[in-house]
């Protein structure tokens, strides 16, 4: 038997449905951490189906933070207006800007990244792991693999969410997809922070 309070705290947690919820908690036996990562598989399911839409519809949103010391712009799109003006999709928004001040990602997907860029952080990579010792034939997988945290970092999708850390803004993302029932799209964002870039002379 599948308690009401237990339905109540998984929607709260994941955003999903009651009667999702319900079936999920029954998938898991009632286990609230398998009953979410069986939601955010779902989530990733209708993140795919509505993979083909167009998302030209959604909002700009302003951030600032540290009494202005920091701003940050970002667009994201949706399928309709009806959608845009949901609490739900401007609390999403909201939490991306937040992120976006916060993590100072430089780009929005591992896509984005440019070759160049690439390149060179391959280059590097290789270069300390050889620095460090570590035979050749396994310089090439540890590069791979410091590059997954180089994406991580840098990349807004793979960045940890500020408020859990256990869910990647892509997870943020794919539920509120599966909730809404549409696609959306982080298109982009600029971060600027007082004095960033500002060579101070030398005394």
């Amino acid at each position: 038997m599948i308690a009401a309070a237990d339905v109540k705290a998984l929607r709260e947690r994941t955003g999903a449905g009651m009667m999702d919820c319900k079936k999920a908690l029954a998938e898991a036996n009632g286990d609230m951490e398998k009953a979410i990562e069986y939601l955010r598989k779902k989530g990733l399911a209708t993140a795919a189906k509505r993979a083909g839409k167009v998302a030209s519809e959604g909002l700009v949103q302003a951030y600032i933070h540290g009494g202005g010391r920091i701003g940050v712009l970002i667009e994201v799109n949706c399928e309709t207006d009806f959608v845009a003006k949901t609490e739900d999709f401007r609390d999403l928004v909201h939490n991306l800007a937040m992120q976006v001040a916060a993590s100072r990602p430089e780009y929005v997907a591992r896509e984005d990244v440019p070759e160049e860029v690439l390149a060179k952080e391959k280059e590097i990579l290789r270069a300390q792991a050889l620095n460090e010792g570590k035979p050749e034939q396994v310089v090439e997988k540890i590069v791979n693999g410091r590059l997954e945290k180089f994406y991580q970092e840098n990349c807004l999708l793979e960045q940890p969410f500020i408020k859990d850390m256990d869910r990647t803004v892509q997870d943020l993302i794919n539920e509120k997809i599966a909730k809404l029932g549409e696609k959306i799209v982080v298109r982009r964002f600029v971060r600027y922070a007082v004095g960033e870039g500002i060579v101070q002379p030398e005394e």
